[in-house]
């Protein structure tokens, strides 16, 4: 079997080849160029997936296992996909995951165009999931064995006629046993730091970026109560997000949090402790990874960012474009513009982009938060 396989130039890629060539499949290393200027190649940043070392790193693992490797430019798609939509999420008053756009339009969308171009009869990752069976037979897009590591949420976008195509080896591996296989293997990047940064995010910070692309996101504007009082002044919508309580910069003893980003106001809105926490939100656009839509009142799981919280969660309202979930126990920092993953068990049954939040203690009218 012909396996392509996506090489980021760390230690989950570099083994997720070689276990595949160890099975005795023909593996092909590819690494997508994606950076958006010359400048972040020259810059000193390390760890990203996309540092300057990635072909380096990615290539001398390819080398070592006697693959044929290749960079892909995608520098475009990239910039029309990823970067764009980052920067228009944030100057319009979301905050956006760059890994899931990354996911559905780069990696599992344009990268597996070109495997099957190429005859591939897979496209591998390095991600932490598996694809797993259900008693009906058919393939489920499912958590890694390593809660720790697990990278489910961020997968969310994957189309489920496509995962029979695709491989993760290291799904069912814990980080310790993959570095370990790494080492066994002498990987020259057994002991590499974890990417822990945006890929295309340099020094200068996220914020310099979405200045690039949408200015208006970094214009100031006043720090409103949500009565619509003036408390201060921000320096940009993109330097905030809901339930953020440091850098407000705000006279008095009172801990204020973020509640909303509204862009027609530019202003940030704060609030008390409380107003963070929401009881439901919906998501207009979803992709379901099950056969069948869930009927309303099913209880799930949901996760509304990529760390580890999880979340009881019915089913309010769903249909074949969205879904909308109320949370038993409310739940802080729903943030627009992050995802809402529904889980059953360990198997994923959608998700999609949040668009309008419930708080569960109500603010004031026009506090600038959309409202299902």
């Amino acid at each position: 079997m012909l396996v392509v396989v996506a090489m980021s130039g760390g230690v989950d890629s570099s083994v997720a080849a070689a276990l595949l060539r160890a099975e005795g499949h023909e593996v092909v290393g590819v690494t997508m160029q994606i950076w958006p200027d010359e400048g972040l190649l020259r810059s000193e940043r390390k760890g990203g997936c996309c540092a300057m070392g990635a072909v380096r790193d990615a290539r001398a693992v390819a080398t070592l296992l006697r693959i044929p490797y290749y960079v892909f430019q995608m520098r475009e798609e990239f910039e029309r996909h990823v970067i764009a939509h980052f920067a228009a999420s944030y100057a319009s008053g979301r905050t956006p995951n760059p890994c899931v756009a990354c996911n559905e339009h780069i990696k599992f969308r344009a990268l597996l165009q070109k495997a099957r171009r190429l005859g591939a009869d897979a496209l591998a990752t390095g991600h932490y999931a598996r694809i797993g069976r259900s008693a009906d037979g058919g393939l489920r897009l499912m958590r890694a064995t390593d809660r720790r590591k697990d990278q489910s949420y961020v997968l969310h976008p994957l189309r489920r006629e496509d995962l029979g195509y695709l491989r993760f080896p290291t799904g069912g591996m814990s980080k310790e046993e993959v570095r370990a296989r790494a080492r066994d293997m002498g990987l020259p990047v057994a002991d590499k730091p974890d990417s822990q940064e945006i890929c295309f995010v340099g020094p200068e910070g996220y914020a310099a970026v979405v200045a690039q692309h949408r200015p208006e996101a970094v214009e100031p504007g006043p720090i409103l109560d949500v009565d619509g009082r003036v408390l201060g002044r921000h320096g940009g919508l993109a330097q905030y997000t809901v339930g953020q309580r440091r850098g407000l910069g705000l006279p008095g003893p009172e801990a204020r949090f973020v509640v909303a980003l509204d862009p027609e106001r530019n202003a940030v809105v704060v609030g008390t402790a409380g107003q963070t926490y929401a009881s439901a939100c919906s998501v207009p656009r979803a992709n379901w990874l099950v056969p069948e839509v869930p009927a309303v009142t099913t209880r799930l799981t949901a996760k509304v960012r990529s760390g580890p919280a999880e979340h009881p969660a019915v089913l309010a309202a769903a249909g074949p474009d969205g879904f909308s979930v109320e949370f038993p126990e409310p739940v802080r920092a729903v943030t627009p513009g992050q995802g809402c993953v529904l889980y059953d068990g360990d198997e994923v049954v959608g998700g999609g982009e949040i668009d309008a939040v419930r708080r569960s203690v109500p603010a004031a009218a026009g506090a600038g938060a959309a409202a299902i």
